[in-house]
């Protein structure tokens, strides 16, 4: 039977997840359990199976430090492929024996009188655990639009999360909602069937050259021969990607550099004069998200192919309206309208010390310390929390960060016998205190769009306002003077041994 004040419980199988588990493991911690609502690891990769569906971080930095893959098949990973690595992790380092699988969390409640947080999930059972770890990431709730009458729409639709495979595009008169990162993938892909093909545009994107390419053969017998090659590309495509980072937070002058190479990419592309106006940015890069293609702009100049930009006043059994009043008659709706990332909200019902909610702490915006830990909320601690993400560099290097110092905090606790591990509120308060002035001063903050990076008050609470570099380097240690710590008292716990019917693993 196992010891649940010597439990972890893990939410989500993604890289989060997965890094955390297999960090445990190595750390030669054997007790925990990793709750999955999907039948397969993979998270993000798992869910998103749209036409086209790649990352847009190379490949060989977009994967574990610890586990490189010289397989890779192209310079950008597609999603099979990403997929397929991390249930290759999954296996090779005994993690999948932990996984339950088809297991959603309803909800996480802290326990005072026992130290424990009991754990309620979608079968019907109750588990109990010292300290929980949710990483259920940023891109895992889809965001839907409110547009009046979508309901009534008598064709297809569907959220680009949710693809509907069984459903043929082909012949069919199709529009795209939205042109963020998953949109530019998708509309080169289903532009080649479709009848015809609305892009439903409200904001254009900045769009640079991919240098995107096959990996030949050769290249990866290198790499599988000499590792030490493939882990210092790596770090040269890292530090690359970081430098990038000047622009967006240290010195906005930068920006004009690459905002004329994303000019000259569009009027290399787009011949049309009246086609390319619509396509023109009118706030600086780096406000939103930065997107990458080759195809997007050719696929725009096709006969079956038109953007439009009138904003939209509904949906009838037809397809759109357009607030001038005309109509476009459509057979299926893609909504490639993003995830609910900035306004932050729990993954499930959370309740922490005194029955706090996590929804009510976070209902002026989301935040935490580290993005890591929240006042109120002894024992648990997230990876990829508030303000955790980037704009500019791999998120696998973030996640690892946050992993490594929760397995330090976790050590702390079952080395001390800690009951209550929880983070200080003048440490959270002065964290968040000192990012956000950064956040507004850089370009997400002066850049003139509005963005999913801000949440509806204005307050960014999704973006790290510094460098990669910068974020391991604050969370390579473990800083227990930042917490308050409360040994346990065994004979005041309450814990009873797990069972066969609250057995966590």
């Amino acid at each position: 039977m196992l010891d649940p004040r010597r439990h972890v419980i893990i939410v989500g199988s993604g890289f989060g997840g997965l890094g955390m588990a297999i960090e445990l493991r190595d750390r030669g911690f054997d007790s925990f359990t990793v709750l999955e609502r999907g039948n397969d690891v993979g998270g993000t990769w798992r869910d998103n199976t749209y036409p086209g569906a790649a990352c847009d971080i190379p490949s060989h930095l977009y994967s574990f430090s610890f586990e490189p893959n010289p397989r890779w098949s192209r310079m950008f990973g597609l999603q099979a492929e990403i997929l397929d690595y991390l249930r290759h992790c999954a296996d090779k380092y005994g993690v999948r024996t932990h996984i339950r699988f088809g297991t959603e969390v309803l909800s996480a409640t802290w326990h005072e009188d026992r130290a424990l947080w009991e754990v309620r999930t979608s079968k019907d059972e109750t588990l109990w655990a010292r300290a929980i770890v949710s990483a259920t990431g940023g891109l895992s709730r889809p965001a839907f639009p409110d547009i009046p009458g979508l309901a009534t729409f008598g064709g297809k639709a569907f959220h680009s999360a949710r693809w509907e495979h069984h459903y043929d595009l082909t012949g069919k008169r199709v529009a795209v909602l939205g042109t963020g990162a998953s949109a530019i993938q998708i509309v080169p892909e289903i532009a080649k069937t479709a009848k015809t093909l609305t892009v439903l545009q409200r904001t254009p994107p900045w769009i640079m050259p991919k240098a995107d390419r096959a990996i030949e053969p050769a290249e990866r017998m290198l790499y599988a021969r000499f590792p030490r090659l493939q882990d210092a590309y790596r770090k040269l495509i890292f530090t690359t990607l970081d430098l990038r980072g000047v622009g967006f937070v240290l010195n906005k002058r930068v920006l004009t550099v690459g905002e004329r190479l994303a000019r000259s990419h569009l009027r290399r592309q787009i011949a049309d004069p009246v086609l390319r106006e619509k396509l023109t940015p009118n706030y600086r890069m780096g406000c939103k998200r930065i997107l990458l293609s080759n195809d997007y702009y050719p696929t725009l100049m096709r006969p079956n192919v038109s953007v439009e930009t009138a904003s939209i006043a509904g949906v009838s059994t037809r397809g759109v309206v357009l607030a001038d009043g005309r109509m476009i008659d459509l057979d299926a709706i893609i909504l490639s309208t993003g995830f609910q990332a900035a306004d932050a909200v729990a993954p499930f019902e959370i309740r922490g010390r005194d029955g706090l909610s996590l929804t009510d702490a976070w209902k002026d915006g989301a935040e935490a310390y580290l993005g890591t830990a929240v006042t109120g909320f002894p024992n648990m601690f997230q990876i990829v929390g508030p303000n955790t993400g980037l704009g500019h560099n791999s998120m696998v290097h973030m996640i690892e960060s946050q992993i490594a110092y929760i397995a330090q905090a976790l050590d702390t606790v079952f080395a001390k016998n800690l009951s209550r591990l929880e983070v200080r509120p003048e440490r959270q308060k002065s964290y968040n205190d000192e990012i956000h002035p950064r956040l507004d001063r850089a370009v997400w903050g002066t850049g003139g769009c509005v963005s999913w990076y801000r949440a509806k008050n204005g307050r960014n609470t999704t973006l790290w306002p510094g460098f990669a570099s910068e974020f391991r380097l604050r969370l390579r240690r473990f800083d227990p003077e930042s917490y308050v710590m409360e040994n346990a008292q065994p004979a005041t716990t309450g814990a009873e041994p797990i069972t066969s019917d609250n057995a966590t693993a």
